[in-house]
């Protein structure tokens, strides 16, 4: 479902991370700004929004830009290398 197109409950979070990975296409290829992105997500987003996005990018992704989508996956594997990230999250 387009949760953005819709403006749905998930759409100002795609509005932002969007906003964040267009913001870091300066910093070199896809995949340097999409760390940049995650690592920001990692820090600063809560961890409902996180949840949030994650869900949308596991079902649909289909607002999502190809920087956005790397960034998502990125802060997944995170959550492979930290356990229970959500709980060491910077965000509340």
């Amino acid at each position: 479902m387009n949760d953005a197109g819709h403006g749905g409950p998930t759409a100002p979070l795609i509005k932002m991370v969007n906003q964040i990975s267009a913001n870091n296409l300066h910093h070199g290829d896809d995949a340097q700004a999409a760390e940049l992105v995650a690592t920001h997500l990692k820090k600063f987003w809560a961890r409902s929004m996180k949840r949030q996005i994650i869900n949308y990018a596991d079902t649909d992704g289909g607002e999502l830009s190809p920087v956005s989508r790397l960034a998502i996956a990125r802060l997944k594997s995170m959550s492979t290398t930290v356990k229970n990230w959500e709980e060491t999250s910077d965000a509340g």
